[in-house]
Order: C-alpha cells, then structure tokens, then sequence
C-alpha cells in the first residue's frame, strides 16, 4: 500500500472510531501527513502498521476522585491517566487540573508528548493525566484533600520506572507537593516518581522556567542560523502562567521587548515592554487578574479579549495559553503586523488553518512538540539528578536546557530539508520524533 493511502486510511479509521474527540483529531491529522514522504522512504513502518499502534494508548485509566469541601460536603470529580507510548523510556507527561479535561484532550496531549519527549534526546515515552477539577477559588486545604485522593488511586498506576507524572495547566509546585506527600504515605519515599517538585525536596533548579526558557532559545538558535539575534525584536506573548511569565522574562535577557501578555479575561499591552516583576507579582504572589496591572501601571493598556486581536507592528509571536488561540484570522492580522516568528509555548495553539497560513506568509513557524519541549527536557533532568542523589546548580541546568534547544531546533531543520523543505519545522519535527519512537517500536516487537 502507497504511504499516502495507508495515512488516508489511519485518518479515516480514527476518525470513525472516536468521532468525538475533536482535539485528538486535530493533533492526529496535523501529524500524519507531514510523515508520509519519510514512510516512503520507509516502507517497513507502512507494512508492520506502525501508525495503527502508535495512534492507540498503550493504557487510558478512568477513575472518580471523591473529595470534601471546607464546608463538609463531598464532591466528585474525574481523574485520568493516558499512558500512551513507552517504547523509549518510562511514560512522562504533565497532569492538568482545569474544567476542560477530558479523554479527547488528553489523548491530544499524550500524542502529542510522544513525539516532543522523543525530540529531546532524552529517555522518556509519552502520556498526559489530570482531572476536571478547578483548583480557582479553592482554598489549600480543599486543594490538598483533592490532591491526596487523585493519588490515592493514581499511585497504583504509577512509579519511577514506569510513569513519572509533572505538572502542567492548574498543577503547580502546591499541587505537586501535596500529591508526592499522599504518595509518599501509600508506597516509599521515592524522589523520582513526580517532577516539579520543589527544590527543597529534590526538585530541580530551573523547572519553573524551562519551557519559557526553552522556547525563547528554540527563537533564539532560529534567528541565530538566520544571522540575526532578539536585541531590538517587539515579541507577542499570550499567557500569564509560569511558560509566559519566563519567555518574557527570557526575551527581555536576550534583548528583545515583549509587549503583551494576557489571561482568560483579556490582555495588556505595554509598549515600554512588560514589567516582569509586577506581573509576578501579581500572578505569583497575589494571584491576581490583570486589570490590577494598569492601576499600578497606568502607561500600559488593558483590552478584553485576545492578545491576537491586537494591530500592532511585532516582529515574533510566542503563543503560551492554550489551544486553538490563533485561528486563520488571528494568523493572517499576525503576518499583516510583521510577524516572522511564531514558537508554540503552549501545546497545539494554533489551528491547522492558522499553520497553513504561517507557510503561505513565509512565517518561521516552531510547533509545540519543539518549541515548548524545554519543560519536560527538564523534568527528565530531574529525574536524572534524583537518580543520581544529586541537586545541579541553576546555571548548569539552564546551560543543559539551551543545549538541548539547540539539538531540537537542528534536528527539526536538518530533518525537514532531508524529507520535506527547507525551514518547514513541522515536518521536521514530526518526522524526527517519530523516527525514533517507530524504530524502537519495530525493535522491540511494535510494544
């Protein structure tokens, strides 16, 4: 069977298995066809069906999570564990706490982190967890007796061998604190099976700002090979959470200004460049809305709505919400104010529609599974110095952590021009993350 037909096919099959999970959809047929002229090259992989098996979870857990309010009454949520592919290593992936988990996310999400985990170098397979709950206007003590009854049932599942969960959206230092504790109680003291955890119990230096940090240098090596650099760059951010909070952070580093940043509300726009230490003020300390930004900032501007509805001359744009923000619209206004760069902070953020018009402008465009692989690179360094009963300084995780950006962001480039063209990272990307995986797949009997 022609590679293009076998895609075809997979696309069609899932399609009519699970019609329902939108999200798991897009991520599957973002993915698929940017592989098909390396599965010609590769009939083998074609001919043993190795994207039947990859697209399907090694394992999907479903399980209630019965907790008490302050007031004393009990409440019920879902939790779940997607352990997706674990051919390279133990799976690892982020837990989300928000109102909009369900399977179809998390499937997109541990598809997703396959192929991101993949890119890293590192060994580590792909899955994704969490639950419905909304830690928003929860007080400690009802986050921690949630905490502690996800745990009850997801440490049966779990281990440092088997599968190492980390934070990600709703799931912080206070979350993960609370569910290592709960483990700890259950089965033994093991630093290794939870990443993100805080330093002063063998978490690592760094972790919070690796994915901002990541994608920044991802950016950075880009306009390097371009014979350019961040000093002097108007930077787009969306986001408020820890990914936005060090991109900013990073940008401002390395030279650039970021101008914007936003939360489910709406947006600032700053033109003097983001006041790093009053946003973490106000999103760390205080956690609070970005309003209170222009009351102690009055220079600045607050708009509702999306930071991508903003007409202003940019030159990059590093998306660190959520999924689906930048659609065609948002995409074409994005090329129209002079971008050049879009790098995925966040998981999936733009629309296939948005992708197909950063190719059409001839925007640079560094997808999720690249561009925000920091965080999880370092999770696994994490892991590494818990295994080794180490603490590495923050200068040599940072230093390791840009490293590996780099190795990402040459592999992607190398890989797109040997398979697809020139400077289309998402191919490359896609191709090189399932190389990888697919050729241990195949070895080890398609498990």
């Amino acid at each position: 069977m022609e590679a293009k037909q076998y895609v075809a096919e997979i696309q069609k099959y899932l399609e009519e298995k699970d019609p329902n999970q939108s999200e798991f959809l897009q991520a599957v047929e973002e993915f698929l066809p940017t592989i098909v002229p390396f599965l010609e090259e590769h009939p083998e992989y074609v001919e043993n069906n190795i994207l039947g098996i990859i697209t399907e979870p090694e394992r999907m857990i479903q399980f209630r999570v019965p907790w008490q309010d302050d007031a004393g009454k009990w409440q019920v949520n879902r939790g779940y564990r997607v352990q997706f592919n674990s051919a390279i290593g133990p799976y690892k992936g982020g837990l989300r706490f928000h109102p909009s988990v369900n399977l179809s996310i998390l499937k997109f999400l541990g598809f997703e982190q396959i192929f991101k985990n993949s890119l890293t170098g590192l060994p580590i397979g792909g899955g994704k967890g969490g639950s419905d709950f909304d830690p928003k206007g929860k007080s400690d003590a009802e986050i921690m007796r949630f905490c502690q009854s996800f745990m009850t049932e997801l440490s049966k599942h779990i281990g440092p061998n088997l599968d190492v969960p980390a934070g990600d959206i709703g799931v912080g230092g206070r979350e993960i604190g609370y569910l290592f504790g709960q483990y700890k109680r259950l089965r033994e003291y093991d630093a290794g099976v939870l990443t993100g955890k805080p330093v002063n119990f063998n978490g690592s230096l760094g972790r919070t700002e690796a994915t901002g940090y990541g994608a920044v240098y991802f950016v950075k090596h880009l306009l390097q090979d371009k014979g350019d650099s961040f000093e002097g760059k108007k930077v787009l951010v969306s986001g408020s959470g820890n990914v936005a909070i060090y991109a900013i952070e990073k940008v401002h580093q390395l030279g650039g200004t970021a101008i914007t940043c936003s939360d489910s509300n709406g947006y600032i726009y700053d033109k003097a460049g983001i006041d790093l230490a009053l946003l973490k003020e106000l999103k760390e300390v205080r956690r609070a809305r970005l309003t209170e930004y222009v009351k102690e900032r009055p220079e600045a501007e607050y708009y509702e709505g999306s930071v991508w509805d903003l007409e202003k001359a940019a030159d990059i744009a590093l998306p660190c919400a959520t999924q689906n923000e930048i659609d065609e619209v948002k995409a074409q206004r994005l090329a129209a104010n002079g971008v050049k760069i879009v790098a995925e902070g966040a998981n999936m953020p733009s629309t296939m529609a948005a992708v197909k018009v950063y190719h059409e402008k001839g925007i640079y465009y560094g997808p999720g599974k690249a561009a925000n692989a920091g965080g999880v690179a370092v999770s696994a360094l994490e892991m590494s110095q818990n295994s080794q009963r180490l603490s590495w300084t923050k200068e040599e995780v940072d230093q390791r952590l840009d490293e590996i950006m780099l190795n990402i962001y040459e592999t992607c480039r190398d890989t797109a021009e040997k398979y697809a063209e020139k400077d289309n990272f998402a191919a490359g990307a896609n191709i090189a993350g399932f190389e990888k995986v697919a050729k241990a797949m195949l070895a080890q009997g398609l498990v």
